[in-house]
């Protein structure tokens, strides 16, 4: 401590009401020691997209939790945190940590209530050059000029901005983090999720897929995909969305061989991901949505799961030379390249190393905790 006091860090984010997410101020409590006093906000419960979500804390972890109500959680853009927000952001803090967007109603609430005075930094998903009406609009003005400095997700994310006035202000660029205590190889859960499913462990291999059942997420790509393959081969699609149903009609088709899993916890989605020999993350670009990070590629880096994704947005710089990629509309390409992976052991083999590297030095929560307090020293400095 050389001597200081402890600097008090207020964290504040919706995601917080999932416990693995709050592994980042865990780690942000670790990696601080005593130059740190972190704290972290969070709905008393939220609605995410399995229905309602309460928010529970757990035995390990090293910071107090304030769980505030909020107002209008079934839509993003719009919900509120409860008035008891601004009396927390009144104590005595030396920075406020935001992961909220600076153009939502509550990226806008935490800009307002935040002390004069107090550096105030954004951890934003962006990664399109989108013309929000008012009152987005003034509220992203208001955030850039009220806030002390942003983190983007990833490198599509910052050169986006950077266009867009948030040039002004000291940035840099910190990924998402996966909990590789959570999310790790696991024969176990493999063999047990077979058997839920009825598969026999030693049939051909899984192709998987994690994430929502919407358009953009490639779903009618993979179908279309799978159909074409000649060798043998099972489907996990585990997730939720509209395209469930349509989903479920051309699972119909196939028999035994492809199981359709929604309602799965944020805690049982590790258990799933070692049921998988592969996972595909076909997205999509669209008009108004490329990939802002792909969360499912990294945990299943660290469930030592093989990826092939498309080029869609940030999965490029996500996995480096840890995945294969193909083109997003590329459907000769990923018949090639599933069939390659599926007839090659050596090859998933060599992929599931190279991602559990990547998902340890690059994504684990403890290395983006410490990314996380360096940008909010340098910006206490600057």
């Amino acid at each position: 401590m050389n001597g200081r006091r402890p600097r008090r860090l207020l964290s504040i984010g919706h995601s917080y009401c999932v416990g693995l997410n709050r592994r980042l101020v865990n780690e942000m409590a670790k990696a601080g020691g005593g130059d740190w006093e972190i704290c972290a906000v969070a709905p008393q419960r939220f609605y995410g997209d399995l229905g309602w979500i309460e928010t529970r804390e757990l035995t390990d972890e090293l910071f107090p939790l304030k769980k505030i109500a909020t107002f209008l959680s079934r839509h993003a853009h719009i919900f509120l945190y409860g008035p008891e927000l601004r009396v927390v952001m009144r104590e005595s803090w030396d920075a406020i940590h935001c992961w909220e967007e600076p153009y939502v109603f509550a990226g806008g609430q935490v800009a307002l209530f935040t002390p004069s005075g107090v550096p105030l930094v954004f951890w934003t998903g962006q990664n399109i050059a989108k013309r929000y009406p008012p009152p987005f609009s003034n509220i992203e003005s208001y955030c850039i000029e009220r806030c002390a400095g942003w983190m983007a997700r990833g490198r599509t994310g910052e050169a986006t901005l950077l266009t867009r006035g948030y040039d002004r202000r000291p940035h840099e660029v910190v990924p998402l983090g996966v909990d590789v205590e959570a999310f790790h190889p696991d024969a176990c859960a493999r063999n047990s999720i077979h058997a839920k499913l009825g598969w026999l462990v030693a049939g051909p291999p899984v192709i998987g897929f994690l994430g929502r059942f919407v358009e953009e997420k490639g779903l009618n790509l993979l179908t279309r995909v799978l159909d074409d393959l000649q060798s043998g081969w099972r489907g996990l699609f585990v997730g939720g969305g509209p395209l469930e149903k349509q989903l479920r009609r051309w699972a119909a088709r196939h028999g035994d061989r492809v199981r359709v899993v929604s309602g799965v916890s944020h805690d049982r989605v590790p258990h799933y991901l070692n049921a998988m020999d592969l996972l595909c993350a076909p997205s999509q670009t669209v008009s108004n949505w490329k990939e802002i990070f792909g969360r499912m590629l990294i945990e299943a880096f660290a469930c030592g799961v093989p990826v092939i994704a498309s080029d869609s947005g940030e999965i490029p710089n996500i996995v480096g030379d840890a995945a294969v990629v193909v083109g997003e509309r590329d459907r000769s390409g990923w018949v090639r390249e599933i069939s390659r992976l599926m007839e090659n052991h050596a090859a998933r083999r060599e992929l599931s190393e190279q991602g559990l590297e990547r998902a340890r030095s690059r994504y684990g929560w403890p290395v983006v905790a410490r990314q996380h307090l360096a940008f909010l020293e340098r910006v206490m400095q600057s």
